[in-house]
């Protein structure tokens, strides 16, 4: 599942360990669900997530939701066996956190399937500095931001306009972008408000995320609103390709629409935009 056949608007974080939690996600409005194994379950409760899960993902139910699945470190007492019970018990992607190298990533590629799609958590410094690297290992799909932990290791300020975390967050968008591969923002913390988290979302989605991952279902509307396209988006995009066309086949190599040029790669953009109206209306008909 990429970008340009199936949306990442919203990409809800689901503990593992919660059945109720579990059961409640088949029928969330999110795009894609994190089945989280990692910071949302205790080490005393890990064992019994790990099962839990893969008797979820068993008895399916999700729909169209991308279902992936954090698991442990594989440098902890858990993420060897988390792989084994869960590699393939019906994820589309396995999310691996505490990536630092594009190593890291190898290390979980020889304990999986060889068609397991790999999704990397970007919330160190390091792997923010390798993430063209990592980005570009052949398993790799999806980049998730940490922000959280980006803020902690470098111990910036928590700021609305998210200014000490730009260089971060613009290195891991052009990353994913130059190996083409799903680019997610990190979380917002204060999930009651609402146009905070609408404001970080329009950010993100300006700055060039596919999506956001989010920590309570009650932000996954404004995550699909923000991230969808508008009606005008979508209106200007049929009118920027008709004009083109016509333009194109009088022999002319750009296009005027409301007063602004249109080239090919207006078009290009153009085109992406109605794609991914059409995953998000594919989505929303379930």
């Amino acid at each position: 599942m990429d970008a340009a056949t199936h949306p990442y608007r919203s990409v809800l974080y689901i503990p593992g360990s919660k059945e109720r939690a579990l059961d409640k996600a088949r029928s969330l409005p999110a795009d894609a669900i994190i089945f989280d194994l990692e910071d949302a379950v205790a080490p005393d409760a890990k064992a019994e997530a790990r099962e839990t899960l893969a008797e979820a993902l068993r008895i399916g139910g999700y729909g169209k939701r991308a279902k992936i699945v954090r698991i442990n470190a594989l440098t902890t007492a858990w993420g060897l066996e988390d792989v084994r019970v869960l590699g393939d018990a019906g994820a589309d992607a396995i999310l691996l956190p505490k990536v630092n190298t594009p190593s890291d990533v190898d290390n979980l590629v020889d304990l999986l399937p060889a068609t397991m799609p790999i999704w990397v958590m970007m919330e160190t410094p390091t792997s923010v500095f390798n993430a063209r690297e990592i980005a570009a290992h052949g398993r790799v799909t999806g980049l998730v931001t940490g922000t959280n932990d980006l803020t902690k290791e470098l111990g910036c300020r928590v700021r609305a306009d998210r200014m000490p975390l730009m260089n971060a967050l613009q290195r891991i968008i052009m990353a994913a972008r130059a190996a083409r591969i799903v680019a997610i923002d990190g979380v917002y913390n204060r999930f009651r408000d609402g146009d905070g988290l609408l404001a970080e979302c329009e950010q993100g989605r300006d700055l060039g995320f596919d999506g956001k991952t989010l920590i309570h279902p009650l932000q996954i509307e404004g995550a699909n609103r923000a991230f969808a396209p508008t009606a005008s988006e979508i209106d200007l995009a049929e009118r920027q390709i008709e004009a083109f066309e016509q333009s194109k086949a009088s022999g002319q190599g750009v296009a005027v629409v409301d007063g602004m040029i249109v080239e090919n790669l207006h078009v290009v953009a153009a085109k992406r935009i109605l794609a991914k109206a059409q995953a998000v209306a594919e989505m929303e008909n379930v």
